[in-house]
């Protein structure tokens, strides 16, 4: 089992460097790639102002955000949550800036690049020369938008989670097929599922019987000849 985090930050602002602040950060769990329901969501109070252009992106005021808990409040539920698991992000770099800047400013340890897994970076690998934004690869794999009329973290988090499942082939990663050893019967089992008993499908005495019959009225069947 292998365990993940995917997640997003909303800012003041493009640059850590020039004083801007995360404002709301958002993460699922994954395990093999695929959401298990855990998540983790916090408003944060930037202790700034909020410029319009960026308003106008995820549409929040400095009024939205009075009251809610500081950075540094919040900073040690998510390095809980984060774990020492890798961590997905659509640009990632622009997240992991974001929060190199606060846990600098806390005298905590930067997140270890080696961590990053970057969305941007696969879909870039898999559709070159082509639009890779979060909305341009939600509309290629026919993912619903409907509910995003504005930037928002969890609802990010959530969408990507869809497209990071249909850039790693993950709907299909878990499908493993085996063959019972003693019944010879096919059987289908799902590696993200946890431990599973195996259930092959073996035919009564009856359901053999109607087979026989059946096959008896076939003309010259290709597995008789064989014998």
């Amino acid at each position: 089992m292998t365990r993940s985090i995917l997640f997003d930050t909303e800012t003041t602002g493009l640059e850590p460097t020039q004083g801007h602040r995360i404002i709301e950060i958002a993460a699922l769990e994954l395990v093999n790639d695929l959401p298990t329901g855990r998540n983790f969501h916090r408003l944060v109070d930037p202790e700034r102002d909020i410029p319009e252009d960026a308003t106008r992106i995820h549409g929040f005021t400095i009024h939205h955000l009075r009251g809610k808990p500081r950075f540094a409040e919040i900073a040690e539920e998510l390095l809980d949550f984060f774990g020492e698991d890798p961590l997905v992000a659509h640009n990632a770099p622009f997240d992991f800036a974001f929060l190199d800047a606060e846990f600098t400013a806390l005298s905590r340890p930067r997140l270890d690049p080696a961590r990053m897994i970057d969305t941007l970076v696969l879909a870039k690998s898999r559709f070159p020369g082509l639009p890779n934004s979060l909305d341009a690869l939600c509309r290629r794999f026919a993912i619903d938008l409907s509910a995003r009329t504005t930037h928002n973290a969890l609802l990010d988090c959530k969408l990507l989670a869809e497209v990071y499942v249909e850039l790693t082939g993950g709907r299909q990663r878990g499908l493993s097929l085996s063959v019972a050893s003693e019944t010879g019967a096919l059987a289908v089992s799902y590696a993200h599922a946890g431990t599973r008993t195996p259930r092959p499908i073996v035919p009564t005495a009856e359901e053999l019987a109607v087979h026989a019959s059946f096959v008896a009225r076939l003309k010259e069947p290709l597995w008789a000849l064989a014998d």
